[in-house]
């Protein structure tokens, strides 16, 4: 099934499911962790110059990546001769990619999110608003949590290697 933009829930997967009337345990099937969303978005029929304009990427990128919550880290950008760019946001909760191909009027969009306070979907729908795509396809996944990580207390400061001092 393709979603579209437009009628996607604006924070799908991550709400609790209703109450139900009898309290049924749930299959195992049921039962899934999540560590974050992947969004894979195509855009169709865009505006092949501002496919190919490497600052106004970057400045629609950052734009995604605030609409979506998350927090930008660094990005990158690299335009290609003759045509076509490529961007790469490192977000402190995933990333963001973009391969363009003016040419075509074709975006091929990448955007992973950790975390429930972020939402993906609300990035792609900056992309495709502003590169004015025609169309789209839009294949969203729940990327879950290994049983190793689920299963275990994590610090993420020692992970990185900091040690926290608590003085009371």
């Amino acid at each position: 099934m393709t979603q579209t933009l437009p009628c996607l829930h604006p924070n799908p997967g991550w709400t609790e499911a209703p109450a139900a009337t009898t309290a049924a345990a749930p299959l195992p099937h049921q039962i899934s962790e999540t560590v974050g969303k992947h969004c894979i978005l195509e855009l169709y029929g865009c505006d092949s110059a501002k496919l190919d304009d490497e600052v106004f990427l970057r400045d629609t990128i950052t734009a995604a990546a605030k609409r979506a919550g998350a927090t930008l880290l660094n990005l990158i950008t690299h335009r290609f001769e003759p045509q076509g760019v490529t961007g790469l946001a490192l977000l402190a909760e995933s990333h963001i990619s973009i391969h363009t191909w003016p040419e075509s009027g074709y975006a091929a969009v990448d955007v992973f999110t950790c975390g429930d306070h972020t939402m993906p979907e609300k990035a792609c729908a900056v992309l495709a608003a502003e590169l004015s795509a025609n169309d789209h396809k839009l294949t969203s996944f729940r990327r879950e949590t290994p049983p190793s990580i689920a299963e275990s207390p994590r610090d993420p400061l020692q992970e990185q290697g900091f040690t926290a001092a608590v003085t009371l």
